[in-house]
């Protein structure tokens, strides 16, 4: 008798051991942003919350929008702004925590003579508008009282943008490192404002497909908590963790290590006090939809509570 209770416990044990893990397929674009997702990933943190995560990496919006929308990945990481866009266009997601911050990562670079915003009236601006760029740019020009049609912007990628101001092409450009550093060297370049002083502008954050989530609710606290947890490791091992993303992203140490000086993680503390309903990255959300409504780029009527919850950063955080 007691032998077959034995094994009766060893079969119970044995089928609970082998109970598979919560596929959960995740896409991020080369950012440092996103490389936590691979620290936790990498330390079992994801195996811990009972999920197998693939992390895949598709650098091109329209691919991973698409994707998310379809539901070929369950998770993205991207800029909330963008974000506002694909979810007002029908995508169906839910953002389950902020990521990070760029806090000095992203700036406008300028000639010589332009010493403010408002000096940019008349000028050549060049910037991406399918990027977080856009946003950022009408962010600063709101916060100054200059108006979009009081700036020549001209089109073209961040990296290009730099390029083309280093190279003295046009008055001013909205871009990111290298060329925040390299805006010296053109006589007279520098950096007219950065994101540092623009807080609550850049910001990424981690969303999954609603039908996903239907069908698993246990997952958005789960990888929440997951992310929390690498976050707080990353703070008091980044030289460590600076490997571990460089190595998911084909980039050396020392170049993560670079990107990460101008971004903030939010991990569970960061979160409780950002994703607030009314406020913090909410209110990022309703600017973004604000501007895009007046854009164009967006026709339907959402605001931020449609689609941004704390629910899983309360949960998460536990």
């Amino acid at each position: 008798m007691h032998k077959i209770l034995i094994a009766l416990c060893l079969a119970l044990t044995a089928t609970c051991s082998f109970a598979a893990d919560t596929p959960v397929t995740v896409a991020h674009a080369t950012w440092v942003g996103y490389g936590p997702l691979h620290i936790a990933k990498e330390l079992g943190y994801f195996k811990e919350q009972g999920l197998d995560v693939n992390l895949t990496i598709i650098e091109d919006e329209s691919q991973y929008a698409a994707a998310l929308a379809s539901g070929n990945i369950d998770g993205l990481g991207n800029v909330i702004d963008r974000e506002v866009i694909h979810f007002a266009k029908g995508t169906p997601e839910t953002v389950i925590f902020a990521m990070d911050e760029s806090t000095g990562g992203d700036g406008v670079v300028a000639a010589g003579g332009i010493k403010t915003v408002a000096d940019l009236k008349g000028r050549t601006v060049a910037l991406d508008k399918s990027s977080t760029s856009y946003f950022f740019f009408l962010s600063i020009l709101e916060k100054n009282g200059v108006k979009e049609d009081e700036v020549n912007i001209q089109e073209m990628g961040a990296s290009d943008a730099g390029a083309a101001f280093v190279a003295g092409k046009v008055d001013a450009a909205v871009t990111w490192e290298p060329w925040l550093t390299n805006a010296g060297q053109r006589e007279g370049g520098h950096v007219l404002i950065s994101s540092r002083e623009m807080p609550g502008t850049i910001v990424d954050v981690f969303v999954m497909n609603d039908n996903f989530m239907a069908k698993h609710p246990e997952a958005p606290a789960k990888m929440a908590r997951a992310w929390f947890k690498a976050i707080e490791w990353y703070k008091a091992n980044p030289a460590k963790g600076d490997e571990i993303m460089a190595k998911a992203f084909g980039l050396s140490a020392a170049e993560v290590a670079d990107m990460a000086k101008g971004v903030t993680f939010k991990g569970a503390a960061e979160n409780l006090a950002f994703v607030k309903p009314g406020q913090g990255l909410y209110a990022v959300a309703d600017r973004a939809i604000r501007f895009w409504k007046e854009k164009g780029i967006i026709e339907k009527d959402v605001t931020a509570a449609d689609f941004v919850t704390d629910k899983y950063v309360v949960e998460g955080a536990k």
